[in-house]
């Protein structure tokens, strides 16, 4: 009996140890922080635009061997993904954190600030994380670092992603999260779920704001060419004037989105960026070319909007004898999240947001490629409030801004919610 006894006290210790805490997670995403924020910086000194993460890749693969894992590096150009092997036998949860900066020159005057230079689209300009993807790639990789120090209790694994191209490939090449997916990091295993943090987006900081359903939206590039006769500025009857076309187009196009679609499904947008035509006054031009973007929400809508802009283009530049060129390049799909899996995770959201507040958000107009993710298995995506305790997010300089800056301490959060967020998955909390 004294024998037996003896046996059951040695054996609690390692009992209590199998168990991964949340406390003991915190206590890891404690430890880690100072290299979180060491990562974040060097990522923000040394941005790199879509497709072109060269550098950023072989300093997440560095980091990633660090820990012990075997990256695989190259896929999608320069993505990278890891999988995290748990001691006990479960599903496979994945973790996405996007790569890539934008042709932005900084002025935020940070000792880390970015002095990158590139030419996009033939001008020069800086290129800076002014999105927040620095610290997506330190909060994911803080992570990483918590759940391989836990990873003998673990039951299940983990596939860490780093996406390039978030923002787009370059005109003419393929890239980002499609990309990943037809070069097949999911054919031999696809997770069960996918989680994204996304940091900034005018939120109260520190507290994350979720939505079940459609959350970002599809974001569609359109391209039109008006072909008109050319003729002098004082005998317009003697050719076909394609700048009237083209502005009546830009008012039939606003009719689409409100007299033409079930505005009480989901909301759309239909902007025009850009029209381009004429060299002269007194010149009536036999061409104009107009460039927009379409949001949309449902899959339905956004195919019928796109057929209702054609023929609204066709059928008013055909009354004034003229004709059109109407392309729409589909672009990222909506944004779903996942109802169930939303409301699965919602109490592990609470306990680690700031005051325990996860806040409601309205669907938004702005697009993001993690969709491609979303669309192929179970997904999430949450926002993460950058602002400082007590300071209005409002009054800050938003995403894509040359201002654009991360409040480190809610980086902390950040990987706090990713370990959560895998953990209590993938042992049914």
């Amino acid at each position: 009996m004294i024998r037996l006894l003896a046996s059951i006290l040695v054996l609690l210790p390692l009992a209590a140890s199998a168990e991964i805490t949340h406390q003991r997670l915190d206590e890891l995403a404690a430890e880690v922080q100072p290299q979180v924020v060491e990562w974040r910086r060097w990522f923000h000194e040394h941005p790199e635009l879509s497709n072109r993460e060269f550098e950023t890749s072989a300093r997440v693969a560095e980091i990633l061997e660090g820990m012990g894992l075997e990256p695989q590096t190259g896929i999608a150009k320069t993505g990278v993904i890891a999988i995290l092997e748990g001691g006990k036998p479960g599903p496979l949860v994945a973790v996405r954190a996007d790569m890539d900066a934008l042709p932005v020159t900084e002025q935020t005057g940070l000792d880390f600030a970015s002095t990158a230079t590139t030419t996009y689209n033939g001008q020069d300009t800086g290129v800076m994380h002014a999105c927040g993807h620095d610290s997506h790639m330190a909060m994911a990789l803080g992570a990483a670092q918590v759940l391989t120090q836990v990873k003998d209790e673990l039951p299940g694994s983990v596939m860490f992603i780093f996406q390039p191209a978030e923002e787009g490939p370059p005109a003419g090449e393929e890239g980002g999260a499609s990309l990943m997916l037809e070069e097949g990091i999911w054919d031999d295993r696809t997770p069960e779920a996918i989680f994204a943090l996304h940091i900034g987006i005018s939120q109260p900081g520190g507290q994350f704001s979720v939505r079940p359903g459609p959350m970002m939206a599809a974001a569609d590039r359109w391209q039109l060419t008006v072909l008109g006769k050319q003729t002098h500025g004082a005998r317009p009857w003697d050719g076909v004037d394609p700048i009237v076309v083209a502005a009546q187009i830009v008012l039939g196009f606003q009719t689409v989105a409100s007299r033409q679609v079930d505005v009480t499904k989901a909301p759309s947008i239909i902007s025009v960026g850009r029209i381009q035509g004429g060299i002269r006054n007194n010149v009536i031009p036999d061409r104009v070319e107009l460039e927009g973007t379409i949001r949309s929400f449902d899959q339905e809508m956004r195919e019928q909007i796109h057929a209702r802009m054609e023929q609204t283009a066709r059928l008013i530049a055909e009354s004034a004898g003229a004709e059109v060129e109407f392309v729409v390049d589909d672009g990222t799909p909506p944004l779903i999240n996942d109802p169930d899996l939303v409301a699965r995770m919602m109490p592990t959201l609470r306990r680690v947001s700031v005051g325990n507040q996860v806040n409601d958000l309205n669907p938004q107009t702005v697009a993001e490629d993690f969709s491609e993710f979303s669309n192929a298995t179970a997904g999430m995506m949450i926002f993460l409030g950058n602002s400082e305790p007590g300071v209005d997010p409002s009054t800050l300089p938003t995403n894509h801004s040359p201002f654009f800056d991360v409040y480190e301490p809610n980086m902390a959060v950040g990987v706090r919610a990713f370990s959560h967020l895998v953990v209590d998955y993938l042992t049914g909390e």
